[in-house]
């Protein structure tokens, strides 16, 4: 005789509950609220907040972090980690500076030069991690200042610009949209960026890369076990994610019209920031591009409407750093409560 084990409906409603309450969606859908009170509070606070220039350069700001939030995204849902992509985006955008200046290649050609050295960079991470099984902390740590020497001995300590180039600031600056419809000046900068998100969530859910990205984080031990080539996939995890840096470094090169070889650390922490605040989870395994996105446009947000407050910026980072830990705590009762 077989025991069978009845569960009431009302049982049954506070699971599908409980699964509301702590799904990944839940947590975008918060960021998203937040990102409308952030709006809401400083619009009331500073009547400066939502002038067309301080939102342009508000649009500006989120679309480079937006792009390195990007690639970063898929690394962290495989549980790894990329520290490297604030350089290697300086790396890239030097890079496309000597390509272009200095080597004499056509524009449209340097700048897909300077995007694959990026990838070339997210490669090494990958192999430095799948093959030589250095943490991918320690991995990311290194290229991230293998990155910065490497700009500055490029670079020779100086900037290089881009002033002989026609229409290369006009590939963040310009606006593609706002020439067609001019009530809609939207920087080029901030439609790479959207374009971007489209292909990286594309790649994310309907492609086999992103079916092994979550994989990986899953449970990547039974991945390989099931005869996936998980080191081959977790390198072009990372090459994905230079990729999306050396991006970032043309944009952030057209948006200055110059390469500044002495910038890019620190950018990593608020795309990393903006990958947790958007739901996607640091222990592997969950994550999407529209919460990236959120995410990144909360950062943006709150770093523009403290300044505007003259809050000093010590405090901003602090404040940026609390919501970081507040993200990931919320993470953490999720998933437990999800078990």
């Amino acid at each position: 005789m077989t025991a069978q084990v009845l569960e009431s409906p009302q049982g049954k409603s506070k699971i599908k509950i409980e699964n509301v309450l702590y799904s990944p969606a839940l947590q975008r859908v918060l960021a998203f609220a937040a990102l409308i009170v952030l709006i809401v509070v400083f619009s009331i606070a500073s009547p400066n907040f939502l002038q067309f220039r301080n939102i342009t350069g508000i649009l500006l700001a989120t679309a480079v972090n937006g792009i390195l939030a990007l690639g970063v995204t898929f690394v962290i849902i495989t549980a790894g980690i990329d520290l490297s992509i604030g350089t290697v985006m300086t790396f890239s955008a030097v890079m496309t500076g000597v390509f272009i200046t200095r080597w004499g290649f056509d524009p449209l050609l340097g700048v897909l030069c300077g995007i694959l050295s990026g990838s070339f960079a997210g490669m090494i991470n990958g192999i430095v991690i799948a093959k030589m099984k250095v943490p991918p902390f320690v991995a990311t740590l290194g290229m991230m200042y293998m990155a910065k020497g490497l700009a500055l001995i490029i670079a020779e300590l100086r900037p290089i610009y881009f002033n002989d180039v026609p229409g290369f600031s006009t590939i963040a600056t310009g606006s593609v949209v706002g020439s067609i419809l001019p009530d809609f000046n939207i920087p080029n900068a901030v439609m790479i960026m959207f374009i971007a998100a489209i292909v990286g969530s594309f790649i994310l859910f309907k492609t086999i890369l992103g079916r092994y990205t979550f994989a990986l984080g899953s449970n990547e031990e039974a991945t390989r076990l099931s005869g996936v080539n998980v080191d081959l996939w977790k390198i072009a995890v990372y090459t994905l994610s230079g990729t999306f840096a050396g991006l970032a470094g043309v944009v952030i090169a057209a948006r200055l019209n110059s390469a500044q070889p002495a910038l890019g650390q620190g950018y990593e922490l608020d795309a990393i920031a903006a990958v947790v605040i958007g739901g996607t989870s640091l222990s592997g395994g969950e994550g999407s591009i529209l919460g990236t996105i959120i995410g990144a446009f909360v950062i943006s947000v709150l770093t523009n409407g403290l300044r505007i407050l003259s809050v000093p910026q010590e405090w901003q980072i602090v404040v940026t750093g609390v919501i970081i830990i507040v993200a990931v705590y919320f993470d953490m009762v999720r998933r437990r409560r999800s078990r």
